[in-house]
């Protein structure tokens, strides 16, 4: 049987341990909508994520990740099916100081990340990959610094929208 060919998600060459900041992207498996539900948006009404007990796991799991050395997630929403981060890596040796094979902070973060929500919630809930994008300066930072801000309010015309 012929597997379709995956494209790399990851920029070849480029050290995922290094200074800087990073904009995450995770889905659910199947983009299913179980995290949470946006309400409000009436025209007195801003919108609001109202977290289900799966969304609370995830949550309680990404503020954790501000316990390892030198990596913070600086601002973060958390959508029907995905999650969006910025994480920033302060990191001026470009080492990570957890295990990992690869010795990225990037790739492990989010690895253990979904591996304790799954452990969690006793199923796995997550896509096998997640999309990253690397931010290189002010205005890169401060355009998806608002995209997490507005991403509530957006939400039907999300990319990963589905009822």
């Amino acid at each position: 049987m012929d597997f379709p060919k995956r494209k790399p998600t990851r920029l070849k060459g480029f050290n995922y341990s290094s200074h800087g900041a990073y904009f995450i992207t995770i889905c659910t498996k199947n983009k299913a909508n179980m995290l949470c539900r946006v309400v409000g948006g009436g025209a007195f009404d801003a919108p609001q994520i109202n977290l289900t007990s799966i969304g609370k796991i995830v949550e309680k799991y990404i503020l954790s990740t501000n316990n390892i050395s030198n990596v913070t997630v600086d601002k973060y929403v958390i959508m029907p099916n995905h999650i969006h981060m910025i994480i920033f890596v302060d990191n001026a040796d470009g080492m990570s100081r957890a295990p990992s094979p690869t010795n990225e902070v990037i790739p492990h973060l989010v690895s253990t990340l979904k591996r304790f929500v799954n452990l969690d919630v006793s199923e796995n809930i997550f896509q096998r990959s997640y999309n990253d994008h690397i931010i290189r300066d002010y205005k890169g930072y401060y355009t998806k610094w608002k995209y997490i801000d507005d991403n509530p309010a957006k939400w039907a015309e999300d990319k990963y929208y589905c009822e």
